[in-house]
């Protein structure tokens, strides 16, 4: 009997299997945009035509990723814009998630703008970032939208505020410096923002560790300034993008900082971003086994869950779908034609259901 339950035990532990995770979100910021356009969303299994927040909400949507840009304008996705939103993604039950792009346009790894009414200098800038964040923060608070996260940087694999916070060029250096008056920025706001630094490409393990293995710097930018480390995983910039990747590359990072804890801080670990094609023609994907589909989207997004819930220590809190309901530009800046969990009029896909399907 003894030798029976060992030997379930074994097996159980290195058998997958699946886990709810605490947060499975979306980033929508493109909606508002959207519906000024006429568009209108339906829920294919609902009679009503409901905010896509809402719909979002009922199919298991807890968290509202939200981008803003230093730019005055709301099409440019302006504070003012994400601000409105979050009450909207707040009215709906929804906790807020804001992603900070620190630049009048996009950022992403191989675009980090200073904005143009910004300095350029390092030290400008590290006195710039500091009072933009902190009043940032406070804005979303004084309006009873508290920010449960906040990315310091969209994607900052090579840095930010270029070139001054480029790796590249300058090393790591400034940018633990911009990174840590960031910090500091939403620390004098809030006490319980978590801080996120979100880097693209997570499954790529050498090039994760290269970042985290220089940008904590002593005296400047420490590890446990940092309560989260959130990752890019799209199947269409690289076929190294494979969920055996993904689990190698995370699990071996959260060992390597939580061996330390007591020094390092506990880091928790999310997908920020991701998403699957329902249309991708003459594209090879970096899982050629699953349909392109809304039925490989759910596929997907599921073992993708299954990798984040098994990361040791429970570090694992959940996973962003980027732009789901983006109408007009459904590739998202991928090769492929179309990743949305809608279609062009605005209808939900079978594949919504992936925010509720596994809790």
């Amino acid at each position: 009997m003894k030798f029976g339950i060992a030997l379930f035990l074994f097996v159980l532990s290195f058998t997958p299997w699946s886990r709810a995770l605490q947060y499975y979100g979306a980033d929508f910021s493109s909606v508002v945009n959207l519906e000024n356009l006429g568009l209108v969303y339906k829920d294919a299994n609902s009679a009503a035509d409901d905010k896509f927040e809402t719909i979002l909400r009922n199919n298991g949507a807890n968290l509202a990723r939200i981008r803003v840009w230093t730019s005055t304008l709301d099409s440019e996705y302006s504070l003012n814009y994400g601000l409105a939103l979050a009450k909207r993604a707040a009215a709906a039950g929804m906790e807020i998630y804001v992603d900070l792009h620190y630049s009048d346009t996009w950022a992403y790894p191989g675009q980090q703008l200073i904005p143009t009414s910004w300095p350029n200098d390092l030290a400008g800038l590290k006195s710039h970032i500091y009072i933009y964040t902190m009043n940032l923060v406070k804005a979303f608070l004084a309006q009873g939208t508290p920010i449960a996260f906040i990315e310091i940087g969209n994607e900052i694999n090579d840095g930010m505020l270029w070139p001054t916070g480029r790796i590249s060029v300058h090393g790591y250096g400034p940018l633990s410096q911009l990174l840590h008056s960031a910090v500091k920025g939403v620390r004098m706001a809030s006490s319980s923002a978590k801080i996120v630094i979100h880097l693209a490409n997570g499954w790529d393990a050498p090039s994760i560790n290269d970042f985290y293995s220089k940008i904590f710097i002593p005296g400047i930018l420490n590890s446990s300034d940092i309560d989260v480390m959130g990752f890019s995983f799209y199947p269409f910039y690289g076929t190294g993008a494979t969920l055996p990747a993904l689990q190698s590359s995370l699990q071996g990072i959260v060992t390597k900082y939580d061996k330390a804890s007591f020094y390092f801080g506990h880091h928790d670990v999310m997908i920020a971003e991701t998403n699957w094609p329902v249309v991708c023609p003459g594209v090879n994907l970096s899982n050629d086994s699953l349909p392109i589909s809304a039925a490989g989207q759910l596929t997907w997004v599921a073992g993708i869950e299954n990798v984040i819930a098994g990361l040791s220590g429970g570090h694992g809190l959940g996973l962003v779908y980027w732009e789901p309901g983006w109408v007009g530009n459904a590739g998202l800046g991928s090769s492929c034609a179309d990743n949305l969990l809608v279609d062009g009029s605005g209808k939900t896909r079978s594949s919504i259901s992936m925010f509720g399907s596994s809790k």
